[in-house]
């Protein structure tokens, strides 16, 4: 009996294992890297709809530098915050995103996404179906990376 229920659990709980693994640990002190200017998106029709902050680490700025041409690891972080009732200002953070450039992931343009709650725990979504089609769309001219170094001035 005790095995039976061991297997049940593990069946249930094994999507949840593979895709927790499958997304990488937010890198430690992103907060640090280069920051991009606020970012608001105000239609509540978009997935993206709050504000923003672009992380990119050393890599990924100078490859921002380079016209969105990123070498081998170049990592982005993006946060997203809902918007504060009643206001324009950063409300609770509601999501974080990652890309690292890794040339193994032919299926999403040698791109790695992932994505994680606000708690910086791994979502479990699907970096193809729910990130790579917007990316291949809305900048496929620049290495899929939608943001580039405009969203970094001041």
């Amino acid at each position: 009996m005790f095995k039976l229920m061991s297997v049940a659990v593990l069946i249930f709980a094994l999507p949840l294992i593979v895709s927790a693994a499958a997304s990488p640990a937010l890198p430690k002190g992103y907060q640090t890297w280069q920051k991009s200017e606020r970012k608001i998106v105000t239609d509540k029709n978009s997935l993206f709809y709050g504000v923003h902050y672009i992380y990119a680490d050393k890599k990924a700025f100078k490859g921002y530098q380079a016209g969105n041409r990123f070498a081998e690891g170049s990592t982005i972080v993006v946060e997203y915050f809902n918007i504060k009732e009643g206001s324009s200002s950063d409300g609770p953070k509601n999501m974080v995103v990652l890309m690292r450039k890794d040339k193994h992931r032919k299926e999403t343009g040698g791109w790695l996404f992932a994505g994680y709650g606000a708690d910086g725990k791994p979502s479990g979504m699907d970096p193809v179906g729910t990130c790579f089609g917007c990316h291949q769309k809305d900048a496929g001219q620049r290495e899929f990376v939608i943001s580039t170094i405009k969203d970094f001035k001041r």
